[in-house]
């Protein structure tokens, strides 16, 4: 599947939260937490806000590392929301809105006082099933 999303990097803030969420829920790979976080925000209803987003941290990832076996199903689920969201789903809009829902996704688990350890992240899958 032709992706426009070859490597990201996130902001130092988004760096310092998925520090704070490898050391709650001990998962500690970058792009397992991200994955979490991209379906985290896909998941909400809202559109992310249009921020201007630093690429200021050293957490450099490259797609096929952030998405691994799943990589085609996450391009596919960032682009079913953006149709949903009424957006184009050219290569500039996809990057744009990875790195938007990819951030605040990051910002609500981090943000979540209820996420400790890998069980609450679990339990966020289920209570919203």
């Amino acid at each position: 599947m032709d992706n426009p999303i070859k490597q990201f990097t996130v902001s130092e803030i988004a760096k310092e939260q998925l520090i704070k969420l490898k050391r709650n829920t001990k998962i500690e790979q970058w792009n397992i937490l991200c994955r979490w976080a991209l379906c985290r925000s896909l998941a909400e209803s809202s559109i992310p806000a249009p921020i201007p987003i630093s690429k200021n941290s050293n957490v450099e990832l490259a797609w096929e590392v952030f998405g691994g076996e799943i990589g085609d199903i996450l391009l596919i689920a960032l682009k079913q929301r953006c149709h949903q969201d009424g957006l184009s789903t050219d290569g500039e809009t996809l990057k744009q809105q990875f790195r938007l829902h990819l951030h605040r996704g990051i910002s609500y688990l981090a943000g979540d006082t209820n996420l400790n350890n890998i069980e609450d992240l679990i339990t966020l899958v289920i209570e919203n099933d």
